[in-house]
């Protein structure tokens, strides 16, 4: 008996796994299963369509590799229809020898790597080659800037690459859209789907700059077609828009090295030119009231009190209304922090935010910020990794948080970590001697101390995070009451 499924093939690993896994459970061997996708099935005499046989008696446990599954990942995304029997003859195989990965001239497992390896680079080039367009706001009115792109992978690689783009431009809503599939951000929710798009007709006041960026840095004494167009294929430049210049430049590339040669090199570039023209002509953003906290972020936007700020991409500044009742202060900003320009968006910030939503808090009626407001790091390859800033550093970025307290007047503040108890009130002791009290404070306030989300984030104890995330949901309640 044969064996036909279908599947929707649009690089969902979970739909295929399913079917392996009730295929492998009754011992189908490969052979006779014809995987198909929905978009050629065609119904052909003899076949039993997308039926599971019942799993075998008999039939041992099934345990795969992890390396299996992230290389599964990734072959699935693949656009080749051969990939789900290639997959389901390796997991096959994999029952009965246990090192099949590990023999690298293995046919199947040659292919599978390849097809991986197909993957990556069409990751690579949307990360590289994905060009946004802005859109008008909405009645000409303030708001996050909208953005929306065109790309057109090889394989189904949207939902895999979203993540990265939600964390590379959080601080705008944008959709990308392609014909395997688009990806949306609204500054909350990365939402995907696997439904093709149609190509939008946009175009905006970038394209020209791109055209003159571009003709302003193409070296022809360094051209290397084979090379450009290998890294950079032509299924892109119509997607592009300096990419129409790239022929005209190509085929002028040895009279401009003449050129070139010719020149003085004090020759200003004339893009200079052009943007500082384009500058002059830009109006200048109206500046803040003094005495707000739009004028004491302009102020900190520049702030070089301390070190930290030499690396920092930016200063994250607290957000919030100027009135609330109750402000978080945290340590410092993360890596997505910095990035994003905003408090708690990272994975300690989803902790925060959902917890916050469990107690019946509106994060929207909350000011927060950090003890400190650039991030401080240790560079770790291409990683940065976390540094706690030190009492020297919380002292100077302290001016910061008596000016938001001063302007904000919160009647409950909490002091989320030591760090930030510590540029509170000065006092250097364990949190578990102050948590979940209410201290008194001058002018009628009240400080509250919990821990820091990311202290939570890295207790490797299930056990024992899951008693602390109960505590801190407790916190939370308590610190709700108190505002009311």
């Amino acid at each position: 008996m044969m064996y036909r499924y279908s599947l929707r093939g649009r690089g969902d690993l979970t739909e295929w796994r399913d079917a392996a896994r009730a295929f492998l459970a009754a011992g189908i061997v490969p052979d006779i299963i014809d995987w198909r996708t929905m978009d050629d099935a065609d119904g052909l005499f003899g076949f039993d369509d997308n039926r599971l046989p019942p799993p075998h008696p008999e039939h041992p446990p099934l345990t795969v590799p992890s390396a299996f599954l992230k290389l599964a990942g990734a072959v699935i995304c693949h656009s080749d229809p051969t990939r789900f029997a290639l997959l389901y003859r390796m997991l096959f195989r994999l029952m009965h020898g246990r090192y099949l990965l590990q023999m690298a001239s293995d046919p199947d497992v040659v292919a599978a790597q390849r097809m991986a390896r197909s993957v990556g680079r069409d990751y690579h080039k949307m990360t590289a080659f994905v060009r946004f367009k802005e859109l008008p706001l909405a009645g000409g009115g303030a708001g996050r800037r909208r953005f929306v792109s065109w790309f057109e992978p090889d394989h189904f690689i949207v939902a895999r690459v979203a993540p990265f783009f939600q964390r590379r431009f959080t601080d705008m809503d944008w959709l990308i859209a392609t014909p395997k599939g688009s990806a949306s951000w609204d500054g909350e929710t990365l939402r995907t789907t696997d439904e093709p798009a149609e190509k939008p007709d946009l175009r905006d006041e970038t394209d020209d700059l791109w055209r003159t960026y571009y003709a302003s840095i193409f070296n022809p004494a360094r051209l290397k077609v084979k090379m450009m167009t290998r890294e950079m294929p032509k299924k892109y430049w119509k997607n592009l828009p300096e990419a129409e210049l790239i022929p005209g430049l190509i085929a002028n590339a040895e009279a401009s090295v003449i050129d070139m040669a010719g020149k003085a090199a004090s020759d200003p570039l004339p893009y200079h030119h052009r943007i500082r023209e384009a500058a002059a002509r830009a109006p200048a953003p109206p500046e803040p009231s003094p005495g707000t906290l739009a004028s004491l972020k302009e102020e900190a936007r520049v702030c070089t009190r301390c070190d930290i700020h030499c690396l920092a991409t930016q200063t994250v500044f607290g957000e919030g209304p100027p009135d609330a009742k109750v402000m978080f202060v945290g340590e410092q900003p993360g890596d997505q922090e910095d990035l994003a320009g905003k408090p708690f968006v990272g994975p300690a910030g989803k902790l925060f935010n959902d917890t916050l939503a469990e107690a019946g808090i509106d994060r929207r009626s909350l000011y927060i910020t950090n003890a400190v407001k650039h991030f401080k790091y240790q560079l770790r390859g291409k990683r940065r990794i976390h540094q706690k800033p030190n009492m020297g550093e919380i002292r100077q970025c302290r001016w910061w948080l008596i000016r938001e307290l001063e302007l904000v007047k919160p009647k409950v503040i909490v002091a989320m970590g030591a760090t930030a108890l510590f540029a509170l009130t000065d006092m250097r002791q364990k949190l578990d001697d102050v948590r979940s009290e209410p201290i008194p404070m001058e002018d009628g306030r009240t400080l509250f101390v919990t821990v820091h989300p990311s202290y939570l984030l890295r207790i490797p104890d299930e056990k024992r995070k899951a008693e602390e995330l109960v505590r801190f949901r407790e916190d939370m309640s308590q610190i709700s009451r108190l505002a009311a």
